[in-house]
C-alpha cells in the first residue's frame, strides 16, 4: 500500500482531507476551534484562506509526489505543532482533549512528512 510505504503520502493526504473538510464545512470546521466568524466574509476566509490553502498544498504534495514536496508539507504540520505548543504560554488557552490530539495528528504527520526526505535520500 502506497500510504505506508511513503510516510510523506500519509502527511500529504491528511493536509489535503483536512483543508477539503474545512473549504466543504467551514462553519463546523470554526466550531470546533472555538472561533465565530463575524459574517459571511469570515466564512469565506475561512473556507479559501484555511480550507483552499491546505487542500491546495496536500494535493499538490501528492501530485507531485517528490521528498522536497513532502518535506513542504511536513514542515507545514510542524510549524502549526510548535505555535500550538507556544500558545499554551502565550494564550494559556483551554485545553480539552481535541487540543492534545490536534498536537499530536500535528507532530506525527510533520514528522512523517520529514521521513519521506530522509526515506528518499537513503534510496540509491
Amino acid at each position: 500500500m502506497m500510504v505506508l510505504r511513503r510516510p510523506g503520502t500519509l502527511s500529504a493526504v491528511g493536509l489535503a482531507l483536512s483543508g477539503a473538510a474545512i473549504a466543504g464545512r467551514p462553519r463546523q470546521a470554526l466550531k470546533t476551534v472555538g472561533l465565530v466568524a463575524q459574517g459571511s466574509r469570515g466564512i469565506a476566509e475561512t473556507r479559501a484562506g484555511l480550507g483552499g490553502t491546505f487542500a491546495a498544498l496536500g494535493t499538490w504534495a501528492l501530485a507531485r509526489g517528490s521528498s522536497q514536496a513532502y518535506t513542504a508539507v511536513g514542515v507545514t504540520w510542524l510549524g502549526a505543532a510548535a505555535l500550538r505548543l507556544a500558545a499554551l504560554r502565550l494564550d494559556e488557552p483551554e485545553t480539552d482533549w481535541t487540543y492534545w490530539a490536534y498536537l499530536a495528528g500535528e507532530v506525527t504527520l510533520g514528522l512523517a512528512g520529514l521521513a519521506a526526505r530522509s526515506r528518499r535520500s537513503i534510496r540509491p
